[in-house]
């Protein structure tokens, strides 16, 4: 009998997470597979090419139970869940990073008995103003097999009391995905992208890409304002191009901060332009956390606009700066970067592309065994 895994997405980055996993159980007859798409988030960006792009098909359940505050949310992706689960029980749960339909769906799982997996698993930013960071400190309390991307995932699981035995160090399903669209990109036809028109428009001249959405960040008009007078700054030696968030760029609106002339500000872009553009840049000065992974792991410039991140291996190892929001350390990291002082770093241990193998060899290792 072959074992089944449901698979948790809710939002666009996880489907990024989940293809490498899904590409690896198609290449394997021990594991079946669903894809369940919780409809966290209503993503437009989200049609059959973006699916055609992952090379995974289309999710086989889809929950609709986006909108509301974060409890609304959560209670009903819940209540959808369990309907699933108990009509047609899986023998796992496979949930990725720290969003609500990952908290969720775990502790559905859980009260049903049956075990959960998480992919990124042991990430700590140590602040527990953000809900990723509540969503990961619960996920990781029920988790029965955790599947680690950099060493300070291992060592916070073991502080907390997770069993060595459950906690395996694989790698990394976004550089997995990241290593995977690079060579699909490099066959793409890019010409109709968003992206290419503006680095055509520089003609080989370096530039650098901007990304901001957090709330911290974005919704204080003082801190906006801040970051957006240092960005100003840097664009006059540097132009800069940012693909911003509806709510960014409504609040640059309600607000009534001028980005000036040297700063491109465009649309939400789909993975692929969006790869496309910050690959060739000199920078890339951001607050989200996947980016920090992807910069490293392609070895680009990245500065981190906020004050902690739950991914240190990228500033320990990789090509990222932490500086806050203050101004000068902005400026300064980025004239590092420019005068050829900034850090060259590395691709951390094990983010190689393989990671998603690992974690089915591991599954099906452990679904073979008698479930207590």
């Amino acid at each position: 009998m072959q074992k089944k895994i449901y698979l948790i997405a809710g939002a666009r980055p996880n489907f990024m997470k989940i293809a490498p996993i899904v590409r690896a159980l198609q290449q394997q007859d021990k594991l079946t597979y669903k894809i369940v798409h919780t409809g966290q988030h209503y993503d437009r960006e989200m049609n059959d090419v973006f699916f055609e792009e992952l090379g995974i098909p289309q999710p086989d359940i889809f929950m609709a139970a986006g909108g509301g505050s974060h409890a609304q949310q959560t209670a009903k992706i819940m209540v959808a869940f369990e309907e699933y689960c108990q009509a047609e029980r899986p023998d796992a749960v496979l949930v990725v990073g720290d969003v609500n339909s990952t908290l969720a769906c775990s502790i559905v799982a859980r009260k049903l008995q049956i075990p959960v997996a998480h992919v990124e698993a042991g990430l700590r930013s140590g602040d527990m103003r953000m809900p990723e960071e509540i969503n990961r400190l619960v996920t990781d309390s029920i988790t029965n097999w955790f599947f680690v991307t950099e060493p300070s995932g291992q060592q916070h699981l073991l502080q907390e009391g997770k069993p060595a035995s459950a906690i395996h160090y694989v790698g990394h399903v976004m550089v997995d995905n990241l290593l995977y669209q690079v060579k699909q990109l490099a066959q793409a036809n890019t010409d109709d992208f968003e992206t290419s028109s503006f680095k055509a428009s520089l003609e080989k001249r370096p530039y650098g890409v901007v990304t901001l959405h957090r709330p911290s960040n974005v919704d204080q008009p003082e801190t906006l304002q801040r970051i957006s007078q240092a960005l100003k700054q840097i664009a006059r030696q540097l132009p800069l191009i940012f693909p911003a968030h509806p709510r960014t760029q409504n609040n640059l609106k309600k607000f009534n901060i001028e980005l000036g002339p040297d700063i491109t500000l465009i649309g939400p872009q789909a993975y692929m332009p969006f790869l496309h553009l910050w690959k060739d840049a000199t920078v890339v000065l951001t607050d989200s956390g996947g980016l920090q992974e992807e910069t490293t792991a392609l070895g680009v410039p990245c500065i981190t606009i906020r004050e902690n991140t739950e991914r240190p291996v990228t500033v320990d190892e990789g090509t990222n700066t932490l500086v806050g929001t203050d101004p000068a350390r902005i400026q300064s990291a980025v004239d590092d970067i420019l005068q050829g002082r900034g850090k060259q770093g590395r691709r951390p241990d094990l983010w190689d592309g393989n990671a998603a193998q690992r974690i089915v060899e591991i599954l099906t290792r452990e679904l073979e065994q008698p479930q207590h």
